[in-house]
């Protein structure tokens, strides 16, 4: 009993159950080869019995003479030099198994041998004869043996009479039965060796696996920049070495991001809070007028604030990634929302000496989430107000076609590198050099802007150069549109 779950679990081993397909397959071809030689063995030699059944059928019609005697009585004699004893041994040979009847069934000459295999009846003989045709067959005697008999009919001096001659099968079933008890031996010898080689050869066909099962071990949170080398068969075993390292390096990528952000959130959190500390006990110990306290109150209030949207962030694209924040669907008119975000930034702005101009296409009717859209623009246009200079231009555009509506916000601001481009909507990147810009968030606001474009099955795409400004063209699906309302065009620029 103490061994059983060792067995167990080697048969849960896919070497295991490799060489066990393996040697299930083989078995069975094994098997069928040898029932398909067996069956070509016994055809042939069957076949040898017929042409040699037709060769003594011609002999038979050389010497087989149809008389009748003085009672008008048909008799079979056979014509032959009795002093030849090749001819006498051919002749022997012949009626060794052998049945002459005539054309009412009444047997005139039938033989010991062919009586064993049993005389055939009057009723076939007649249906023969008037059939004149012949035939050939296996038939088994009383003591099992069996024979193949060649019939048919002979006619001589106008007289018909059937004749039918056989030949022993004993010694091809012999050769059968030899051959099949030699299979049969070396059928185990031959199922044990293919155990075997299938052991062998799952083993080595493995042996790729189990390496990188090995190196795998040794790829841990703290070590992610380790590859795995491929093989260069260019196989699937190498594909997966592939498809591991690639999800590697994405993890790899993960980490450090996520590394990142514990550093940044941890950044953000402790610096407020530090604030928020420091000026309620400065309050606390010193101030002694009213508007000291007020001021430190409004002070601890900002910071507050800040935690609070830096924590609502962190939320949002948390519901967002884990699919708890759903889409409330409803039909809106994007330009009517476009308007009102707008006239809230063009504020913002106005105060920061940047030009700020919209343009708009009406009406614009589409299907999705009117909030998770306004969060969409806020976060173009803030990011887009943030990174352009004094006297620059920001300006977004709402256009409509048959099947999309499109959003368009572009700036005159800094720019972004082109190494920087292919990872702008991952999460918690922030483009290099931008980290110590007390402007700068924790890299979460375009990759939210990402998932509200993929949730609603539009599209985003963007061109940037570093010093002339970046373009975001954000394209989503109509549902709806007033095709008989002409377009108007309701711009306000340069503000």
């Amino acid at each position: 009993m103490s061994n059983a779950p060792g067995i167990l679990r080697i048969t849960r081993w896919l070497r295991f159950r490799l060489t066990l397909s393996y040697v299930i397959f083989f078995t069975l071809l094994l098997v069928i080869v040898g029932f398909f030689f067996r069956g070509a063995l016994n055809s042939i030699q069957n076949e040898q019995v017929n042409e040699i059944l037709e060769e003594e059928w011609g002999a038979v019609r050389g010497y087989l003479k149809i008389q009748r005697d003085s009672l008008d009585r048909i008799q079979a004699v056979w014509a032959y030099d009795h002093d030849d004893p090749e001819t006498d041994l051919i002749v022997e040979r012949l009626r060794s198994i052998c049945l002459i009847a005539d054309s009412d069934g009444r047997v005139i000459e039938v033989s010991d041998t062919y009586r064993r295999i049993g005389i055939d009846s009057p009723v076939i003989i007649r249906q023969l004869i008037r059939a004149n045709r012949s035939t050939v067959g296996i038939r088994e005697a009383s003591d099992n043996e069996k024979f193949m008999v060649r019939s048919g009919i002979i006619i001589d001096e106008k007289h018909p009479v059937y004749v039918a001659i056989g030949r022993s099968l004993s010694a091809n079933n012999a050769v059968l039965n030899r051959f099949t008890t030699l299979y049969l031996t070396l059928l185990p010898i031959m199922i044990l060796g293919c155990s075997l080689l299938g052991w062998f050869v799952s083993k080595r066909a493995l042996t790729p696996v189990t390496e990188l099962a090995a190196r795998t071990e040794a790829i841990s949170g703290s070590n992610l920049s380790l590859r795995i080398p491929l093989r260069g068969a260019g196989d699937e075993l190498d594909h997966l070495i592939s498809t591991f390292n690639n999800m590697v390096e994405r993890l790899e990528k993960s980490f450090i991001q996520t590394r990142q952000f514990s550093t940044d959130v941890s950044h953000e959190l402790r610096t407020p809070l530090t604030v928020i500390r420091g000026q309620l006990e400065v309050a606390l110990l010193t101030a002694t007028k009213e508007d000291q306290y007020r001021e430190a109150m409004m002070t601890a209030l900002h910071d507050v604030e800040r935690l609070s949207n830096t924590v609502r962030a962190l939320l949002h694209l948390s519901q967002a990634e884990s699919g708890q924040l759903t889409l409330q669907v409803s039909e809106f008119n994007l330009c009517t929302l476009v308007e009102d975000i707008a006239e809230h930034f063009r504020i913002l702005a106005d105060a920061g000496g940047v030009q700020f101009s919209i343009h708009m296409q009406q009406p614009c009717i589409i299907s999705g989430d009117r909030i998770q859209i306004e969060r969409l623009v806020s976060n173009l246009l803030s990011n887009a107000i943030k990174y352009t200079p004094h006297d620059g231009k920001v300006g977004i555009h709402v256009s409509q076609n048959q099947s999309d509506a499109t959003i368009i916000v572009e700036d005159t601001g800094r720019g972004i590198p082109p190494e920087a481009m292919p990872h702008i909507f991952d999460r918690y990147y922030r483009v290099p050099g931008q980290q110590r810009d007390p402007e700068t968030g924790l890299g979460l606001g375009l990759n939210f802007v990402s998932w509200i474009v993929r949730a609603h099955k539009g599209s985003i795409d963007v061109d940037s150069t570093v010093g002339k400004g970046t373009r975001f063209v954000v394209k989503f699906p109509i549902t709806g549109m007033d095709n008989s309302t002409p377009s108007e065009q309701k711009e306000t620029q340069d503000v």
